[in-house]
């Protein structure tokens, strides 16, 4: 069953973020993830504050999300993302096919 990263974001060096985006990048496609929203246009319709930057990207399983963020590969990108971005990050399971 596939499973989801969701992240929402707020830059806070533009530098540091494009070095962050290019190293997770690379550490996602490695572990059979994929991008389906990357920072495109939010609207809130309904309720809280207005939304900052989402990206959603999809892996095969929980299992394999989870072995991509514990990953060494990953780990270089959680160093330089300290100081490139503020993020809530959430793991989401998809749902069984019927």
């Amino acid at each position: 069953m596939s499973a989801y990263a969701i992240s929402e974001v707020e830059m806070r060096d533009a530098a540091d973020f494009e070095a962050y985006r290019t190293i997770a990048a690379k550490t996602i496609a490695q572990y059979g993830g994929r991008y389906l929203v990357r920072g495109g246009a939010a609207n809130a319709v309904e309720g809280g504050p207005p939304p900052g930057t989402f990206i959603v990207v999809e892996f095969p399983s929980m299992e394999r999300l989870r072995e991509w963020y514990a990953s060494p590969e990953y780990a270089e990108a959680l160093k330089v993302r300290q100081t490139a971005l503020d993020r809530r990050l959430i793991f989401v399971e998809g749902v069984a096919p019927v």
